[in-house]
């Protein structure tokens, strides 16, 4: 993956023709004169770790080749893939870059590994494609710590085994989704699960986020998938899943899911699978407003048919054309309405379209549906776009009851304009829906602005207001980004002070010693 950005580097593109122009004039964004650092001319601080440590990490790894400490290796993996952190490496700041990298290959290695860290007070950030955007690889407190070690899982990749009768998999952490798609579609199967960052995260990533792919609503988030895990903490390991559902007591699975490498390192995932589906078809339909889209797709969602794909954009998410990123920087349209994408497995179910019709939609016909399908990969690398060009782009999520929907929509977005307007760098805030419950939806917004004088300063007190309204809405502080340590504060807030203990117990009994990703997810104790 590219050091400075998102995915493979020939895949980046500048603007499209207009783009630039749209940025000037809409955004008074202007290209900054500064050229990013260059790799090999970023100095990293001397490693901590002494020859003792490292040879102690080496033999757990099964040997010095898979433990690293050069500045390249270091420097890729410091912290992950959000705006703020693209903008600090690109600037050359990686004060925090790990001490080395180390390369276990197989469940004993990742054990000896933690049992090494654990005897020697060193930090382990478990390490997947590194696609975190919540600050879920930027642990923090590590001047406690004799120093700090990226766990790369990267050879842990197999596909283990696959069970036809029951539809399950086994799978290793470190296979990232297009491999593992590959591998089980060579026995017939998919799992179905094609998140935005689908190019570069991993199995186990999936899982400790609570990964939820785009065809969410036929196939499940990821932590519906999953039915069994194999975790090693350094107080010893967990075994989970003797069967897809149980009654006997909590499920503990769900402990290990979402935990973002606080609790343990997950070294296997057992999953559902599904017969790869012959065909898919996919389609556009315009709604004049975003509530009467949204009203539309809670028809879907609860009486059904459900697509397998069903995302809404709002009114200026669809006049930009972000839908389709190949689109955006051209003529903006005068009423753009909003635009729906839905996709079937086979062909669009009619009754589909009739609900559809009946709430005021519009047929687009296919184009629109096949354009977001072949371009859904590749707003990451738009983003990287819009960096160079001087503008900071951004997203963030939450969900909620359909019920309280329309508030948590305003709320969020009206912090996130008057938040960085009066910071003078009035933004350009957009939002789709593209994960639905019976229950209730997820919204996820993406923000451009200027960067201003100190694109981090604005953008961290943007970000906290949203955050705060999204508590304030009732909203969850996030539907599948995770909590990292950018959300860590707002999500003791939404679980409260007995919740936050509970966590803490937990790490506690599994991590006696914190050295597993300090500072992300587990609310610390409060100050008095």
């Amino acid at each position: 993956m590219l050091w400075s950005g998102w995915g493979d580097p020939a895949k980046a593109a500048p603007l499209p023709e207009g783009a630039a122009g749209l940025l000037r004039d809409l955004l008074g964004v202007r290209t900054s004169d500064a050229a990013p650092a260059e790799l090999s001319e970023i100095a990293v601080p001397a490693p901590r770790l002494g020859a003792e440590a490292l040879a102690a990490l080496a033999e757990a790894a099964g040997g010095t080749a898979h433990v690293r400490t050069g500045a390249e290796a270091r420097i890729r993996h410091t912290r992950g893939k959000s705006t703020p952190d693209l903008l600090r490496v690109r600037a050359g700041e990686v004060s925090d870059a790990p001490d080395a990298v180390v390369l276990p290959g197989s469940h004993g290695e990742v054990a000896a590994v933690l049992a090494a860290c654990a005897a020697r007070r060193i930090a382990v950030v478990p390490f997947g494609g590194g696609t975190s955007v919540v600050g879920g690889l930027r642990p923090e407190g590590a001047a406690a710590f004799t120093g700090v070690v990226a766990l790369d899982l990267r050879r842990l990749d197999a596909l283990v085994s696959v069970d036809p009768v029951s539809r399950t998999a086994v799978l290793q952490p470190g296979l990232r989704g297009p491999r593992a798609e590959a591998l089980l579609n060579e026995h017939g199967f998919t799992l179905g699960h094609f998140p935005q960052s689908y190019e570069w995260a991993t199995v186990g990533g999936f899982a400790a986020a609570r990964s939820s792919g785009q065809a969410s609503a036929g196939y499940g988030r990821f932590d519906d998938m999953v039915v069994g895990l194999t975790v090693a903490t350094p107080e010893g390991d967990l075994d989970l899943g003797r069967a897809p559902r149980s009654a006997a007591g909590p499920d503990l699975r769900h402990l290990v899911l979402g935990s973002e490498g606080a609790f343990g390192v997950i070294t296997s995932v057992t999953v559902r699978v599904r017969p790869v589906p012959p065909s898919s078809a996919y389609e556009g339909w315009r709604f004049p407003d975003f509530e009467r889209g949204v009203a539309a797709m809670r028809r879907l969602a609860q009486d059904g048919p459900l697509p397998v794909v069903l995302r809404l954009s709002d009114e200026t998410e669809t006049m930009v054309g972000l839908a389709d990123p190949g689109a955006v920087g051209g003529d903006l349209p005068s009423d753009p309405g909003c635009l729906m994408v839905l996709g079937f497995e086979g062909e669009i179910d009619p009754r589909a379209r009739a609900v559809l019709r009946d709430a005021g939609g519009e047929p687009l016909g296919a184009e629109p549906g096949e354009k977001w399908e072949h371009g859904r990969f590749n707003a990451p690398y738009l983003r990287d776009a819009l960096l160079d060009a001087g503008a900071f782009a951004e997203t963030l999520e939450t969900a909620t009851f359909w019920s309280g929907v329309p508030d948590l929509y305003r709320a969020v977005k009206n912090a996130l304009i008057e938040t960085l307007a009066g910071s003078g760098t009035p933004p350009l805030v957009m939002c789709h829906v593209s994960h639905v419950y019976a229950a209730g939806a997820s919204l996820y917004f993406t923000v451009v602005s200027a960067q201003g004088e100190d694109a981090l300063a604005h953008w961290e007190k943007a970000k906290h207001a949203a955050n705060d309204a999204i508590i304030a809405a009732g909203g969850t502080i996030s539907h599948h980004h995770g909590v990292g340590t950018d959300h860590r504060d707002w999500y003791a807030r939404e679980i409260g002070p007995l919740g936050a203990g509970v966590l803490r117990a937990v790490k506690d009994r599994l991590d006696p010693s914190g050295i597993l990703n300090p500072g992300v997810l587990v609310p610390p104790v409060p100050q008095e």
